[in-house]
């Protein structure tokens, strides 16, 4: 288990995960719905995308 790799990869997930949520929620926006979140559900939306990338990201051996 290379400790390096593994934290570049939580780093990036992170990352990409509120990039990811924000093109989601423009996009609704887009197609006319409205979302209101509070910090609390938007918190919790982006660890479970981080968690989400995560594993889109992992190899699989």
């Amino acid at each position: 288990m290379d400790i390096k790799k593994s934290l570049i990869n939580l780093l990036i997930s992170l990352i990409l995960s509120p990039i990811v949520v924000y093109i989601i929620l423009f996009a609704a926006r887009a197609t006319g719905a409205s979302y209101e979140m509070s910090h609390g559900e938007t918190f919790m939306i982006w660890l479970l995308m981080a968690i989400v990338i995560r594993l889109s990201i992992q190899n699989k051996e």
